[in-house]
């Protein structure tokens, strides 16, 4: 997939990747002209591991008004509330050694699974023909994460991804940094 990288959004420093018109796979700098615009009712979905908000533009491409349609949790308590007290132990041999084994960190491993899930929704959703345009807004992690596991049928649909985490931010900021208005 061909991606070319925005430098700046506005005000903050936002790293954005979007799809380049030109055939070079390798990743260009654009300037600020190359705003991202999106249809209406295109969507943006901001996520973290936790949480996904679901948005859609209401306004027009030039004009954007992002409103908030459906709301994703999931229960993820931090991972010293999902382990035991302590690491188990590992016997390694005659000799009388023991190691200690690491535990498995649960709270990754949910960030992981929801990440799959919102991706698994994604689809279903690009399936429907729910929508023709969307633009991914999630931390660093998930974002790697959810990329990975999108289908061909939303991934010819994102306009532009956005790696950093917006989730706890008002809707009329996001809009502001994800439209750079």
């Amino acid at each position: 997939r061909e991606l070319s990288k925005l430098s700046q959004i506005s005000s903050g420093t936002l790293p954005v990747f979007r799809r380049s018109l030109q055939t070079d796979p390798k990743l260009q700098e654009c300037d600020m002209k190359d705003a991202i615009r999106l249809k209406h009712d295109g969507w943006v979905v901001v996520a973290d591991g936790t949480k996904a908000l679901f948005l859609t533009n209401a306004g027009t491409e030039h004009v954007p008004d992002l409103k908030v349609f459906r709301k994703e949790t999931q229960d993820n308590p931090p991972n010293r509330e999902q382990t035991a007290d302590r690491p188990g132990r590992l016997s390694d041999g005659p000799q009388g050694h023991r190691s200690a084994v690491q535990e498995a960190d649960w709270h990754a491993l949910a960030e992981d699974d929801f990440a799959a899930d919102l991706a698994q929704m994604l689809y279903k959703r690009a399936h429907k023909g729910k929508f023709d345009e969307i633009v991914l807004v999630a931390a660093p992690s998930v974002l790697g994460q959810v990329r990975k596991r999108l289908h061909k049928e939303v991934s010819d649909r994102v306009v532009a991804e956005i790696d950093k985490d917006l989730t706890n931010h008002p809707v009329d900021r996001i809009e502001k940094l994800v439209f750079g208005r």
